[in-house]
């Protein structure tokens, strides 16, 4: 074997020998970027999961994924393990839903403390709880009253003055719910409507069926049934069937997930709210990078990204 074929094998040995170390450090250096949500029993975060997924997967070269929701709209608890779980993870960004305004605030601190960019989607974090603690998040997403006004005033052009109505809101410690319900309520006072009720149905099915059925018992004039999202309309439609008040009693609701649809297309769900689920984890997303490689700290993140929303009504 001559000199020369020596060195090129040595070479081509040293080559494949740091192969590995150049895919770990590859990997190193991408980004892990979690996303912390709420319910996935509830078919819009499922959709936000998958938008979020396809986004990675077109973009794997930049950063990873770890998707990670709650069993239930309430369970704040089981959200705040999550992220201590991403902090111990060491994951270099978080995005949230927060399942409550309030409580999400000092384990997200937490994260932080130690070194997490945090970006908030969904359900805005509560703004005196942040100063209180003494950081800042950015909220990128949609104006949730604007969005609740667009298809209550839809509704009002359809009612007569008057005319009694019913708001089913979601957990009532939120920020979206309370957005919302003052949405309706601004719409229905330029439509000169009463609200004769405000009940949370914790943006679930069964709690909001429970809630309307109570609401539409106690105030049997009611013409009119404004749900803070698509499940609580799923359950207030169901209400009104076992009532015997089927086509009496309008429903609009807030989300525009697949299972409304049908709903729309024959009455029995007037008009909905389309917040582009599938969108909105990712636009949390790409703020996150966009600070990675600008290498920005949180204290530097701050202020408002507002998406769009839009009014669909009967195909």
């Amino acid at each position: 074997m001559t000199r020369r074929t020596q060195l090129k094998l040595l070479a081509s040995a040293a080559l494949i020998s740091l192969l590995p170390f150049a895919a770990n450090a590859a990997d190193a250096a991408k980004p892990k970027v979690a996303l912390v949500m709420k319910s996935l029993a509830n078919e819009f975060f499922l959709t936000m999961e998958n938008g979020a997924k396809d986004h990675q997967k077109a973009h794997a070269a930049q950063y990873d994924l770890v998707a990670n929701g709650i069993k239930d709209e309430q369970d704040t608890a089981a959200q705040i393990k999550l992220v201590e779980q991403m902090i111990v993870s060491k994951v270099n960004a978080l995005v949230i839903a927060p399942a409550d305004s309030k409580a999400l605030v000092p384990v997200l601190k937490k994260a932080v403390d130690a070194g997490i960019l945090v970006v908030n989607i969904d359900n805005k974090l509560d703004d005196a709880a942040l100063k209180e603690k003494g950081f800042l998040v950015p909220f990128v997403g949609p104006d949730n009253r604007k969005g609740a006004k667009l298809v209550g005033d839809f509704l009002g052009k359809q009612l007569k003055k008057g005319e009694q109505v019913g708001i089913i809101e979601g957990v009532s410690t939120t920020f979206n719910a309370q957005q919302r319900t003052l949405g309706y309520q601004d719409a229905m006072t330029a439509a000169g409507v009463k609200v004769v009720g405000v009940q949370s149905g914790q943006w679930e099915i069964a709690s909001a069926n429970t809630v309307a059925s109570a609401m539409l018992n106690a105030n049997p004039n009611i013409t009119a049934l404004l749900c803070g999202n698509d499940n609580m309309a799923i359950g207030a439609i169901s209400a009104i069937r076992t009532a015997g008040k089927a086509g009496k009693v309008k429903v609009i609701g807030y989300d525009n997930i697949q299972a409304i649809k049908p709903m729309l297309k024959d009455g029995r769900v007037l008009a909905t709210v389309d917040q582009f689920g599938s969108q909105q984890a990712v636009f949390g997303i790409e703020t996150l990078l966009k600070a990675l490689a600008e290498k920005k700290t949180q204290a530097t993140m701050g202020g408002v990204i507002e998406t769009k929303v839009a009014l669909v009504t009967k195909p």
